[in-house]
């Protein structure tokens, strides 16, 4: 799909606030409503839009535990790897996975309540796939920035 500088622009706000109104991005970015509301709505079927998602503050809602994880798998045979992605994708508790190069193959991002929880969730991960050789968890003491925004560049040559 080929995004121009309206749909650059559109991208960058929502992402700063999925919130906001059509009348309001239509006034930043010099468009009608009616022509926001269809860029993002092609946007959306087109996959450039993913999801639509609320950040929630963790500290209005018990302040819930994020766990950094680096795991090493045994073999990286396609099979084994896709029942692991798969397994880590159905988790509520696993927030983010990522697979990497290093000394970890995945690194993720998890938050739980607490370090029981944390610890069930990683005896079944343990348990249920036989692949997995070894983690090692990092606890995040603060956070200090948290999102998923991805800036995107208003000018492709950007």
């Amino acid at each position: 799909m080929e995004l121009d500088r309206f749909d650059r622009q559109l991208l960058n706000l929502v992402q700063e606030d999925s919130g906001v109104t059509a009348e309001r991005l239509a006034e930043q970015v010099a468009l009608s409503p009616s022509a926001v509301q269809r860029r993002l709505r092609r946007m959306r079927e087109q996959g450039v839009i993913v999801k639509v998602a609320a950040i929630v503050d963790p500290k209005k809602i018990g302040k819930p535990t994020f766990f950094i994880v680096s795991l090493q798998v045994e073999r990286e045979r396609p099979e084994l790897l896709s029942q692991l992605r798969h397994w880590m994708a159905a988790q509520a508790h696993i927030q983010q996975v990522f697979y990497v190069t290093g000394e970890a193959d995945f690194i993720l991002i998890i938050t739980a309540p607490d370090t029981e929880v944390y610890d069930e969730l990683m005896s079944r991960l343990v348990g249920e796939n036989p692949n997995v050789k070894h983690f090692t968890t990092n606890v995040a003491l603060g956070i200090v920035k948290r999102g998923l925004t991805i800036p995107i560049p208003l000018d492709i040559d950007d």
